[in-house]
């Protein structure tokens, strides 16, 4: 009996093995130009190409099926599809639901921005001096200008009424000598000779120069601050800002990590880059070949940019269900003997893919 028992548990297994091979294999695959480009109703791209020769080498037969990205990664946990020939990134939460070939590319994430023009960077640069803190400064500056410039006509009118007239004049003499004292300009045409003069002299001159440098380094901090803004260089720039990426991608998991705030998922690259155009996220964060492609090709598209970063290294690999694992290994033998050919290199050359 119990050998029985173990001849049908084998057979079972057998048969459920040789079930993917016997029968044709459910490819899924959603587009993401260069790896997998759509042209109607054919497909192309560096990972098509990759397959087919994979398939050809190990006489599979199968049929391909377009699918939304997330509902590809739930039917790769289910089992609704055989294979995934998507660049997909592996990551520790994905291993855990699916096989992985081995990586046939390496590849990083990247920021998409649009453009700002000339009048907006201008604008930018003014509105650094339209803050609170500026305008205060300001405003302090002034009254110090006229305290100390009605304290020196007050002192200087009596006794060197040549220099500080009396009347209304001298009171504009006095705003003159304190502003050119303040700002330690010094012209010459206007001194005190009384011993309270010169006292409110030496305490504006000292105290003004204090008080510039301070309002100095406020002024240069607010349009430092406010050109980092509009001129972000890292992906830090952008975690209390509205960013899209693509729906349960590893960019996805990568943002929500590193505590970016506001998060919008888009189903395709495609539509994330639209959103970012209309203004309706301040970029869009994914993998650079496949943002740099979309935009080089999509006229619409000409104000948005990449910037110069680069970050969250990942590799790209075939996605199996986990019951696949002897399918898998056969693919990934034949994946490494596949890229260490000049061909591989070639192909990569052809897609625009040799520089990442």
């Amino acid at each position: 009996m119990r050998i029985l028992l173990l001849v049908i548990v084998l057979f079972i297994s057998i048969s459920a093995s040789s079930q993917v091979d016997d029968e044709k294999l459910r490819i899924g695959y959603t587009a993401a130009a260069p790896f997998i480009i759509e042209n109607g109703e054919d497909v192309e791209g560096l990972n098509v190409w990759l397959w087919k020769r994979v398939a050809s080498d190990l006489n599979i037969e199968y049929e391909m099926i377009p699918m939304e990205f997330s509902a590809m990664l739930d039917s790769l946990h289910t089992g609704g599809i055989d294979l995934s020939i998507n660049p997909l990134t592996i990551t520790s939460q994905r291993s855990k639901e699916m096989e992985f070939t081995h990586s046939f590319y390496a590849s990083n994430a990247t920021i998409a921005i649009a453009e700002v023009s000339s009048f907006d960077r201008l604008k930018s640069y003014l509105s650094g001096f339209l803050n609170v803190g500026f305008l205060s400064g300001l405003l302090i500056l002034l009254f110090i200008i006229f305290l100390f410039g009605v304290l020196g006509w007050l002192f200087e009118r009596k006794k060197n009424p040549d220099v500080f007239r009396p009347g209304k004049s001298g009171l504009w003499d006095g705003m003159w000598w304190s502003a050119v004292t303040l700002t330690t300009v010094g012209y010459g045409d206007k001194a005190p000779v009384t011993k309270f003069g010169k006292i409110t002299a030496l305490v504006l001159m000292f105290g003004g120069l204090l008080f510039i440098s301070g309002l100095t380094a406020s002024i240069a901090s607010s349009l430092t601050v406010n050109q980092l803004t509009n001129n972000p260089d890292g992906f830090n720039e952008f975690k209390g800002r509205a960013v899209g990426t693509i729906t349960n991608s590893g960019t996805e998991n990568f943002l929500s990590e590193h505590f970016f705030k506001d998060i919008h998922t888009y189903p395709n690259v495609p539509t994330g880059l639209k959103n970012l155009d209309q203004g309706n996220i301040k970029a869009f964060i994914y993998d650079e070949p496949i943002l740099k492609y979309a935009i080089q090709r999509d006229s619409t598209l000409h104000k948005l940019e990449l910037l110069p970063v680069k970050f969250d290294i990942q590799f790209y690999a075939f996605g199996l269900p986990k019951t696949h694992v002897e399918l898998e290994q056969r693919i990934t033998q034949r994946i490494l003997e596949i890229i260490e050919t000049e061909e591989w290199d070639i192909v990569l050359n052809e897609y625009g893919l040799a520089e990442f």
